[in-house]
């Protein structure tokens, strides 16, 4: 990566992925760089490929030299707004913040407003640009229901920097993770690829056929925590980070997140060991999550600047910290 005054100049080898679209295999490499993004850097001639422009529908070859480059981002349009953040780590270069359940990353179609971004330009206001307009300083996501740790860039140096950690997979993403029934490993890695569901365009889904459907690798490494009577709190980490990828992963293997209203738990009911009262008491619990018991507790990355090594943990929100501590009371009844 170099930086030419007001340029920003990306360079990639296709050693993987052949085949895929232009505008796909950039945007995957990229993180934060989204797809429309990449189209409109295409037709405006800012993207080659071995020195010649293409179309966005270009197919990647094995061995393409892909040259990007992102002109400075342009003031962005997005509303300041104060917002309470939860700051864990600050410097010049970057912020490790826990983000809240509930709150959306950043501005999408629906949610203008409120977003993880809104806050951070009020509160700092100096954003790396990579992530465009849109999605100023943001070097990877969590889903609006799931919470824990993000770190976000202020510089476009520490942005590049951290973005490539976590492709080279040197940056470590831990969560926690409570799943309906007891599983029967103790270790696991899920190693299935993740693309749009073929029928459903607004869900992810593990994909066999791809051949015939565009799928990403994706690997989970799965570790039991606890056992409770009818449920497992797990600890995930992530190798791939694709878009819903543990909640996608757990329910492909028949354990899908509690409290997650897309991926197959919606209309579990607690096991019938519980009495008719715990019951009650655990579907209230569950109720009260508001969402996914899916939290980012742990982040690990060298610094952008110095490479230190840093460690990050939080605990999860009181309402699925209160769930987990009631199924510890009543597992061993």
């Amino acid at each position: 990566m170099t930086q030419l005054n007001t340029l920003t100049t990306f360079e990639l080898t296709v050693d993987e992925g052949a085949g895929e679209r232009l505008d796909v295999y950039i945007a995957s490499r990229l993180g934060d760089l989204s797809r429309s993004t990449v189209q409109k850097l295409v037709e405006k001639g800012n993207v080659l490929v071995n020195g010649r422009t293409v179309r966005s529908s270009y197919k990647v070859r094995l061995g393409d030299q892909i040259s990007i480059c992102v002109p400075a981002s342009e003031p962005t349009h997005l509303t300041p707004e104060l917002i309470p953040l939860d700051i864990v780590y600050e410097d010049q270069y970057l912020l490790v913040v826990n983000k809240p359940r509930g709150m959306t990353v950043h501005p999408a179609p629906g949610s203008t407003h409120g977003t993880l971004v809104n806050a951070i330009l009020a509160y700092c206001g100096d954003l790396s640009g990579i992530g465009g307009e849109e999605r100023p300083g943001i070097v990877h996501r969590l889903d609006k229901d799931t919470s824990g740790l993000l770190v976000v860039a202020k510089t476009d140096v520490a942005h590049q920097e951290l973005q490539q950690q976590i492709q080279r997979r040197t940056a470590e993403r831990h969560y926690l993770v409570l799943v309906w029934g007891e599983t029967r490993f103790n270790k696991a890695v899920v190693d299935a690829p993740i693309g749009r569901h073929p029928t459903d365009r607004q869900r992810m889904a593990v994909i066999k056929d791809t051949e015939r459907y565009t799928a990403r690798e994706a690997i989970t490494n799965l570790t039991v925590r606890n056992r409770f009577r009818g449920f497992t709190l797990l600890e995930a980490k992530l190798d791939t980070g694709r878009t819903h990828q543990i909640r996608v992963h757990c329910s492909f293997i028949g354990h899908p997140v509690v409290g997650d209203p897309v991926y197959g738990a919606k209309d579990r009911k607690p096991p019938s060991c519980y009495s008719k009262q715990e019951q009650a008491e655990l579907v209230a619990l569950i109720d009260s999550l508001g969402g996914q018991a899916l939290h980012a507790y742990r982040l690990c990355f060298d610094h952008p600047i110095s490479g230190e090594r840093m460690y990050f943990e939080v605990p999860p929100p009181r309402e699925m910290a209160m769930l987990i501590e009631w199924l510890e009371g009543h597992s061993n009844r």
